[in-house]
């Protein structure tokens, strides 16, 4: 995790509601992901989880069962860390 934690519980709520997905595959990874690290989130966290929610649940779910990997503006080392937390939940 980075340094500049994520202390707005508010924030954190609305991105956990957020988070709420139409595939059931995406929202029991996120439900053990938010279990287990909701607290400890950083800004680069908070704003990673953001970029990979604007997508579709199909290629969220890719990307969550390491079908596909990130490309182009999605790949960051920030983005690949948090998805590697996902994965692991």
């Amino acid at each position: 995790m980075d340094e500049s934690h994520q202390s707005d519980p508010l924030r954190r709520a609305r991105l956990r509601w957020r988070a709420r997905r139409g595939l059931l595959e995406n929202d029991l990874i996120f439900e053990r992901f938010f279990s287990r690290y909701e607290h400890d989130l950083s800004d680069a966290d908070v704003a990673a989880l953001t970029r990979l929610l604007e997508l579709s649940d199909n290629e969220l779910m890719d990307l969550l069962l390491a079908r596909t990997e990130p490309e182009g503006d999605l790949a960051t080392p920030d983005v690949i860390r948090l998805l590697d937390m996902l994965r692991t939940a």
